[in-house]
């Protein structure tokens, strides 16, 4: 099952890796390149309400982002943001982190935030097709 925070998030067409208790998701407001949003797929509004086989399993999902961020972007850093104000359901933006600016294909975004807390407000938004590409790029990798 999946939550109104997943679908709010673009779930079918942002889905990168979907596993028994959480989905990862790329963020079409890109904070910088390769943002995602790890989010359970439960109904649970608070994190201590997830069902105890989902945090085991995040383990594994966090080891599988920073191996495939680290591989896919080359980020310096990796921020985990769980805000949960506006979308209710547990979730976490996941920011990779770096100087400068990475480029995947066609793609470049500058990380406008480093070395400092990141610039949630400053996005560069993704067509389809750059949205396609780069979540194709990033299960390729999974």
């Amino acid at each position: 099952m999946i939550n109104q925070t997943a679908k709010r998030f673009g779930y079918p067409d942002t889905l990168i890796q979907e596993y028994e208790h959480w989905v990862v998701l790329l963020r079409e407001q890109q904070i910088t390149l390769g943002s995602i949003v790890m989010c359970a797929k439960s109904e649970a509004t608070e994190f201590s309400a997830l069902p105890e086989n989902a945090y085991s399993e995040m383990g594994s999902v966090v080891g599988d982002i920073e191996r495939v961020l680290a591989g896919a972007i080359g980020y310096e850093k990796i921020n985990y943001l769980m805000l949960m104000m506006v979308d209710p359901n547990v979730h976490f933006h996941v920011l990779p982190r770096y100087s400068g600016a990475k480029t995947v294909g066609d793609l470049t975004i500058e990380d406008h935030g480093w070395p400092a807390a990141p610039q949630l407000g400053n996005t560069r938004d993704l067509d389809a097709q750059e949205r396609d590409e780069l979540r194709n790029y990033l299960r390729s990798l999974w």
